[in-house]
């Protein structure tokens, strides 16, 4: 500890901050990097006086081809040009085409590496060729869509050009602003095994030799056309999506009569497919306090008996949706619960096949639910009539009222019995949540997908973990925890958010992640929760049926919140840098009293306090000389350097008729002063959290915004005042800036606990299904193995 002059400490303090290091400054705009504002897209991130946007409308009519596993349409396009601009041609998306032999998509695509091959093992099956499969059954699958009679609406030939997953068409006569034109085509395209070709749809086979059927971007679609990118006609690979029109839909969908289909949009003829039994059930559902069944298990299972020979057109109609899917089995089961989001009556419904129980009955329409009450807090009141959950063989998608869920229980090999693990419960609620949020990021929220994937998935992500938060308690890791990051921001193998999504490296860490954990700590700890929900929210709301950018997002937050990010998108959406902060050195300072009888005591005890050295301490007891001699003592021997003399007495009072009054005020407080010394070792700045504990045991925070950094960004020297000595201190307590080395956060040093392992265990596959471990006994020797049991 040191002792300064009251003078001197101010000094120390003014000198501390500055760094001998190249100046790197963190905190200059990003005016650079962002476009220039203008009156479509406004300096504020709202939508400016001259913002346009496209639109397209569809009316369709579908066939649903069981036995071939294809589909056949054809529609009528509507194209309205509401830019400033005329257009000589339109451009679609024909995303089916991923599956013809020479796409894009197929011929880029590799095999695992061989490391990653080596260690695809199993007990039970040895190398998994999954991968393998997919390259085989790829190349002998004829997939894409097959379009033709491409016409105008008098019915003339339209000259067309397919460039992979995309067409032009040509106009006749181009399209002026405000004008609109209308187009009809025809298409059909077989539908790929979900999961052995992978995709966002396809079809699912059950052992009962029937299919379940999710159908998505099975027609061709117009592509974007707006003011930042021009047509968005960039191809298809399989990662970057979708960023579509909006538009109103009215769709005719012909299926086996007795498959249930499940839709975007709403059901015009429910006198044509149901019976009167189903549509009593549907009326009852829409003021019921909990699900209630549609069709019943005993219903499907009927169904699944037998194979119908006539058809049924199911009608659906959906306004102002940017996109359109359905589903389709005869082992459907549906369930609906009516519930109000604002103004709006909305059904939320979840369709599943027998297999899906007991899980789905009890977790997917409310988890529905949960959704929209919990994301109309953060953004705006869901506007659609329904919103949907099908289980099927998609892990996880959405589209407009309608997702796509995978997880389901798994069939016990000794009892035939369905249960359930732990992750495959929590893993179906928290997917249902976060294809359901999709409906308003980018469903509503209308980003771009096809360029920047954080747009719709890492804030979706974001709010999936609120939403999950609101679930229940102790919900397990979840992405937008900071902790959960690290391991990724520590990696060599990252590229920075503002990547395409094409060129990901680690798509879930990078697109979904990160960008979760940033907003995470940008509302708890840059911003504060009041000031970010509000600024959330706001962009929520200006660009809701509205196509933003990242520069709309950046500028809203900023402006609605009234705080300078620049430095945050920066640091965390423009580079690979981490947080990594360190607590290099801490130095005590007391202001001196120049009370004699005070400050030489405490030299005295100072000293006292020092080690004895090993000479001393062997020498001790030894004859001296003046033991021996009395007579050679004086003064000096009687006193040593802390004796406090009238001189020392003058000289104080002299010093104190000195002082002004804050001066003598703060000599009587005592207060103690560190000096602590702080590195930024990852590059990433970020605020400092530091949590102090003093003597007596008392804990308090102190919160320093980033901006400390900001005259030198690799190290700043902190003043902390306490009333009484600090014991230790601790940088980021609460893991909450996604710090990715934890042990240089603390002073004094604290050991990092672990374990050592001393006995090797095999993992159990089914890991974690406490269902089923919680029913089976303990076994004493030679007792076999009773069956688990489901709930």
């Amino acid at each position: 500890m040191i002792r300064l002059p009251i003078g001197l400490a101010a000094l120390c303090l003014s000198a501390s901050v500055f760094a001998a290091a190249p100046f790197d400054d963190k905190f200059r705009q990003l005016d650079e990097l962002l476009p220039t504002p203008g009156s479509v897209r406004t300096a504020s991130g709202a939508p400016g006086q001259a913002y346009w946007q496209q639109r397209a409308d569809y009316t369709m009519r579908a066939t649903l081809d069981e036995a071939r596993r294809a589909i056949t349409g054809s529609g009528t396009v509507t194209y309205h040009n509401n830019s400033p601009d005329t257009l000589k041609y339109l451009w679609l998306q024909l995303d089916q085409n991923i599956y013809n032999r020479n796409s894009d998509a197929r011929t880029s695509a590799a095999l695992p590496s061989r490391d990653a091959w080596a260690q695809a093992k199993t007990p039970e099956t040895g190398v998994k060729f999954d991968a393998l499969r997919t390259l085989l059954e790829a190349s002998t699958f004829d997939g894409g869509f097959r379009v033709s009679n491409v016409r105008d609406s008098s019915g003339r030939p339209l000259k067309h050009v397919i460039n992979r997953t995309m067409m032009r068409i040509d106009l006749p006569q181009p399209l002026k602003p405000g004008a609109r034109v209308s187009f009809s085509l025809d298409w059909n395209y077989n539908i790929n095994e979900q999961k052995v070709l992978g995709g966002r749809s396809g079809y699912e086979k059950f052992d009962d030799k029937n299919d379940l059927f999710e159908i998505a971007q099975w027609f061709p679609r117009m592509a974007a056309y707006y003011d930042v990118y021009g047509w968005q006609h960039k191809q298809f690979l399989g990662a970057g999506e979708f960023t579509l029109e909006f538009g109103d839909y009215d769709v005719q969908i012909t299926v086996p009569a007795d498959h249930i289909v499940a839709s975007t949009g709403e059901l015009q003829n429910p006198g044509d497919v149901l019976t009167s039994a189903q549509r009593d059930r549907l009326r009852q559902a829409r003021t019921a306090k909990k699900p209630v069944i549609i069709v019943t298990q005993a219903e499907a299972e009927a169904a699944e008996k037998q194979r119908a020979t006539k058809s049924k057109t199911w009608h659906f109609k959906a306004k102002n949706v940017r996109d359109f899917a359905f589903a389709s089995s005869r082992k459907f089961i549906w369930d609906a619960q009516g519930i109000k989001s604002g103004d709006t009556d909305v059904m939320a419904m979840s369709y599943y096949p027998k297999e899906g129980n007991p899980l789905w009955e009890r977790y997917s329409t409310q988890a529905i639910i949960h959704t929209i009450e919990q994301y109309n807090k953060y953004s705006f009141d869901y506007p659609y009539p329904t919103s949907i959950s099908v289980n099927g063989p998609v892990g996880g998608m959405e589209y407009p009222m309608i997702t796509f869920n995978g997880p389901r229980p798994v069939k016990d090999k000794k009892t035939g019995e369905l249960t359930y693990s732990k992750r495959t419960k929590y893993g179906l609620i928290g997917v249902i949540i976060h294809e359901v949020g999709h409906n308003y990021f980018p469903m509503i929220v209308n980003s771009d997908e096809r360029q920047w994937t954080w747009m719709d998935e890492g804030l979706n992500s974001f709010v999936q973990s609120m939403a999950q938060e609101a679930w229940e308690e102790n919900w397990d890791e979840m992405r937008g925890d900071p902790r959960m990051i690290v391991n990724y921001m520590r990696s060599q193998n990252q590229v920075p958010i503002m990547t395409n999504s094409e060129s990901l490296l680690q798509f879930g860490n990078n697109a979904y992640a990160k960008p979760a954990a940033a907003l995470n700590i940008l509302r708890e700890t840059v911003l504060g929760r009041e000031l970010f929900d509000f600024a959330f929210r706001e962009y929520s709301q200006r660009w809701k049926f509205k196509r933003p950018t990242p520069a709309d997002f950046f500028r809203t937050m900023e402006d609605a919140s009234g705080t300078d990010l620049d430095w945050f998108w920066r640091g965390w959406f423009y580079t690979t840098d981490a947080v990594d902060v360190s607590v290099d050195g801490i130095s005590e300072y007391t202001v001196s009293s120049k009370d004699p009888e005070i400050e030489k005591a405490w030299q005295r005890a100072r000293k006292q306090a020092e080690p004895i050295s090993i000479t001393d301490q062997r020498n001790k007891g030894m004859p001296r000389r003046v033991d021996a001699h009395p007579e050679l003592k004086d003064f000096y021997n009687a006193n040593d350097d802390f004796t406090v003399t009238n001189k020392d007495r003058n000289k104080f009072v002299e010093a104190v008729e000195g002082l002004e009054d804050w001066e003598k005020a703060l000599l009587k407080e005592g207060k103690h002063l560190y000096l602590v010394d702080f590195s930024n070792k990852g590059g990433l700045v970020t605020p400092l959290v530091v949590e102090i504990e003093t003597k007596s045991g008392k804990k308090t925070i102190e919160r320093i915004p980033a901006e400390v950094w900001r005259y030198s960004p690799k190290q700043v020297t902190k003043l902390f005042i306490t009333d009484e000595p600090i014991v230790s201190l601790v940088q980021d307590p609460y893991w909450e800036t996604a710090d990715i080395d934890v042990n240089n956060n603390a002073w004094p040093r604290k050991a990092t606990p672990s374990r050592l392992e001393l006995f090797k265990t095999e993992r159990d596959p089914a890991t974690g299904n406490l269902m089923r471990d919680f029913n089976t006994k303990l076994k004493t020797p030679g007792q076999k193995e009773e069956a688990p049991k489901s709930e």
